[in-house]
């Protein structure tokens, strides 16, 4: 069959365009603050289980998706679809991620034939478990971290599953917003289902589908020749979480080997960690959509995002390994290691791809959640905090402040959203004056933020990261600042968090939390002064890391740079360099 590339292109966008406005639905009918922040992805397949098109939205949950879409054909095959159906699942032993993300599934008929499925995950503000929110840091068995839902029907033939909705609306403190949000994943699924049926009436069931085949196939042979760019050969890096939330002085070791051969690409985590007691375990699905992430990063934007693209792709995970624990290990902070393939991959490919790889990034550096019973009304309520970290310093470019990097895409919760829902107060919530790591271009800053509860009491899951270990530099570059997270007590004490912990917070109490910056690129004393008398100008960096790191000295008043001094300082700081 002969392929008009036209038609080709048309069909293409309209399938992307289909699965934006699904996550367009979904975000705008959300209840929660963590959906509106965007922790939520919209995507739709083939009935085959395949990637066809994918929302703008968290790499990190694309990727999640696949396994769980395959979990849910292999409980339901398309044969045993009706119309009306919609399948649901958050089991991480069973192609799930972590319980507080929820795939729902509903398949597109035409014709009578299931030709797609409309598909979606999103984060619950609360999955039930020991603590508000689901994310137990102190968790030892995932039995502690809510309710599992193995792939089930939540909707039969267009009729709710009434059992299924009754046991989690009875296993959640928020039924109301917990419900509300599946009802937005719904809708998103409605949407991309009418648009479809759109789409193959006016182009017709066969010419929808072999043109979709064609896709896939054009996206692997693109990939393929981006990895054929790349030169052949082995290469190792590993990097560190900060710990499990348990034995809270251990670092935990991530390792990964990539290998380049032709076209193929293959990732082995042999070198990891064995599985710990805490809750950092990663079930396969995120890990290998740290891989998928990082295989799109370093090929082509413009290819096709489907499942073509990683086909070229083959992944060892050790069995009993933090990458891939043996049940019932608990699992629900396993974004820090999903985070932390990133960085490893990343940098075991600086050593193939030198100018094109980023220094690493702190900037899914917090995740925190709040939740207890409001004394003003006696209703149960959670609040999300996502906390934004420094982007790396890129190759020719600056990191980026304050942003969700690499698998995560999410958006900050509105300081106006926080204090309107809940009995909360933000009295800070600014850039961290040079948390970004010094470089000839300098790493993205973290933030410096302040919650007090207004009433009350709750409990509050920190599930931090880089508090001991920082985001590393390249080429030169130096790291970014470590994260730093304390409680300020009513009588004026302080505690420091240490980096995963679960803690009761009372009426008057604040937490203060600072996240990391990105590492730099570079030798800091290669950026051109100006640049530094910019940031200190923009509150990015202060004069005495000005002076220190990049050797630049301003003046304190009318500030401009003293060129003597900075040049007499920068050829003293580089004959130290070279003498070291």
């Amino acid at each position: 069959m002969g392929f008009d590339p036209v038609t080709l292109e048309v069909i293409r966008s309209r399938f992307d365009i289909i699965a934006e406005e699904m996550q367009t639905a979904l975000v705008r009918a959300a209840y929660s603050s963590v959906l509106k922040a965007g922790d939520a992805s919209a995507a739709i397949f083939t009935a085959q289980g395949e990637t066809i098109a994918q929302a703008t939205s968290l790499p990190g949950l694309l990727g999640m998706l696949i396994p769980a879409v395959d979990s849910i054909l292999r409980a339901f095959p398309p044969t045993e679809m009706r119309d009306g159906d919609i399948y649901i699942l958050n089991d991480p032993y069973d192609g799930g991620t972590h319980i507080p993300d929820i795939t729902l599934v509903t398949p597109v008929f035409h014709k009578g034939r299931v030709v797609a499925l409309c598909t979606s995950i999103a984060h619950m503000q609360d999955m039930g478990g020991k603590v508000p929110g689901s994310i137990a840091t102190d968790a030892t068995e995932i039995y502690q971290e809510g309710l599992r839902i193995p792939p089930l029907k939540f909707y039969e033939e267009g009729h709710p599953n009434q059992t299924l909705h009754r046991l989690i609306e009875k296993n959640v403190r928020i039924p109301n917003v917990v419900m509300g949000d599946l009802r937005a994943q719904i809708a998103a699924g409605a949407v991309g289902y009418k648009r479809l049926l759109t789409l193959f009436d006016e182009y017709g069931q066969d010419t929808v589908l072999s043109y979709v085949s064609e896709l896939l196939d054009r996206a692997e042979i693109m990939t393929r020749h981006k990895i054929q760019e790349i030169p052949d050969g082995s290469y190792t890096f590993a990097d560190y979480v900060d710990n499990d939330g348990i034995d809270l002085d251990r670092r935990i070791k991530i390792q990964a080997t990539v290998a380049i051969q032709g076209s193929d690409i293959s990732v082995d985590f042999t070198g990891t960690d064995p599985q710990v007691k805490g809750p950092i375990n990663c079930v396969p699905s995120p890990v290998m959509a740290a891989v998928f992430y990082v295989v799109r990063a370093i090929t082509d934007p413009s290819i096709p995002n489907n499942a073509g693209c990683y086909r070229p792709v083959q992944v060892h995970l050790p069995k009993g390994s933090v990458v891939n624990p043996n049940p019932p290990a608990a699992v629900t902070i396993r974004s820090v290691v999903m985070e932390a393939a990133v960085a490893v991959l990343l940098g075991a490919l600086v050593k193939a791809i030198p100018d094109r790889i980023p220094a690493a990034s702190g900037g899914n550096a917090l995740a925190m959640f709040m939740g207890g019973i409001d004394p003003l009304t006696g209703e149960p309520y959670v609040c999300a905090e996502l906390g934004t970290g420094g982007f790396g310093a890129r190759p020719t470019k600056d990191g980026i402040d304050v942003l969700h990097a690499d698998v995560v895409n999410g958006m900050n919760v509105p300081v106006e959203a926080i204090e309107m829902d809940f009995p909360l107060r933000v009295h800070r919530h600014s850039l961290w004056i040079d948390s970004g790591g010094a470089g000839c271009y300098r790493g993205g800053l973290g933030y410096d933020k302040v919650i007090e509860l207004l009433r009350g009491e709750i409990s509050v899951a920190h599930r931090g990261e880089y508090h001991f270990h920082a985001p590393w530099g390249l080429f030169g570059g130096r790291p970014g600042r470590k994260s730093h997270s304390v409680i300020l007590r009513q009588d004026g004490g302080t505690e420091v968090i240490p980096s995963k912990q679960v803690f009761t917070l009372r009426a008057g109490e604040r937490v203060h939390v600072c996240t990391a910056g990105g590492g730099g690129y570079g030798d800091p004393l290669g950026r051109p002064a100006e640049a530094v008398l910019a940031d200190v100008l923009d509150g990015k960096v202060s004069r005495e890391k000005a002076r220190a790191e990049y050797g630049v000295v301003i003046t304190e008043e009318n500030p401009v740079v003293n060129e003597k001094a900075t040049q007499r300082l920068r050829q003293e700081m580089g004959a130290k360099q070279e003498r070291t």
